[in-house]
């Protein structure tokens, strides 16, 4: 199983990322804007739609307030497995770690599945700039 790993460093407070990743129904808004350009709710899941034209439908696994992590799932037909979560993890009262971690098979869509992360984390950061 390939698993794929960002530790991502953000200049904002860890309130303010974890508003935006517990918001499931804003990902295209709030967290990775231009990453993805649509997100809908249906229920438990969400519709997403990314830069690339690619859809999704994203099952919320967990939200958990206390230790500011969410988990969700996909399941597809492309893919065997794909679980992930995202945690939030103060550095500071204005900066942040977010870890975003991805267990997936096959192991062959690792590659495209990594290169996507990449394409995330620069909206990511573009969402949150520094402050400086």
């Amino acid at each position: 199983m390939a698993s794929i790993h960002n530790d991502i460093p953000l200049n904002a407070s860890a309130r303010d990322v974890w508003d935006a990743v517990r918001d499931f129904g804003a990902l295209h808004e709030r967290l990775v804007p231009g990453f993805v350009t649509a997100c809908t709710l249906d229920g438990e899941v969400r519709v997403v739609t990314f830069a690339n034209g690619s859809v999704a439908r994203e099952v919320l696994v967990d939200c958990d307030d206390a230790r500011q992590r969410l988990v969700y799932a996909i399941n597809n037909e492309r893919l065997e497995h794909y679980s992930a979560s995202v945690q939030v993890i103060a550095e500071g009262e204005a900066k942040s770690r977010l870890v975003w971690i991805i267990d997936m098979l096959p192991n062959e869509l690792a590659a495209y599945v990594q290169g996507q992360t990449k394409e995330a984390v620069i909206a990511m950061h573009k969402a949150f700039p520094s402050a400086a």
